[in-house]
């Protein structure tokens, strides 16, 4: 451990001290965090975030409906210090897990992108009051296509009224 310790503080000198313009923090996500439902065509979709601890947030969905049911884990982590270091997992239920790399990050948005996943490409987040929006967005099958969900922030473990 020692050894370390001295190899990292000699590469500290030998760096020099960052200047504001050289570092940048990755982006604060903590305004994600939350219980989110949609109730929208005779389903309910529930996404919910907690706060960022130790450099990862976790999030799930879980999908209901008449003839729906899906599940999602989720996982926002740091792979090393730049903002793009910011790195989104995502493993929707039958399927492999894929990653998407932080492409943008402004006040109350963020923009996942890998462009070599089959779909989606991209996979947004944007929070307007007590509203998140999530939405992925890509190629497929020659096309551009896109979904999109609108959360209310909810109680946790709250559901949808029947109607």
């Amino acid at each position: 451990m020692r050894g370390f310790l001295t190899a990292l503080a000699s590469a500290a000198l030998v760096a020099g001290p960052a200047t504001a313009q050289e570092w940048q923090p990755q982006p604060d996500l903590s305004w994600i965090a939350g219980y989110w439902l949609n109730c929208d065509d005779d389903r309910e979709v529930a996404e919910t975030w907690g706060e960022r601890v130790g450099g990862i947030q976790l999030g799930y969905s879980v999908t209901t409906g008449k003839q729906a049911f899906s599940w999602e884990q989720m996982l926002i982590e740091s792979e090393g210090f730049e903002p793009t270091d910011l790195v989104f997992h995502a493993q929707p239920r039958g399927q492999a897990p894929a990653s998407f790399r932080l492409l943008s990050a402004k006040g109350q948005e963020v923009v996942f992108e890998n462009k070599d996943n089959d779909f989606p490409q991209r996979i947004i987040y944007r929070r307007n009051g007590d509203t998140l929006i999530g939405r992925i967005e890509g190629m497929s099958e020659g096309k551009m296509h896109q979904l999109e969900w609108q959360y209310r922030a909810a109680v946790f473990n709250s559901h949808c009224v029947k109607k």
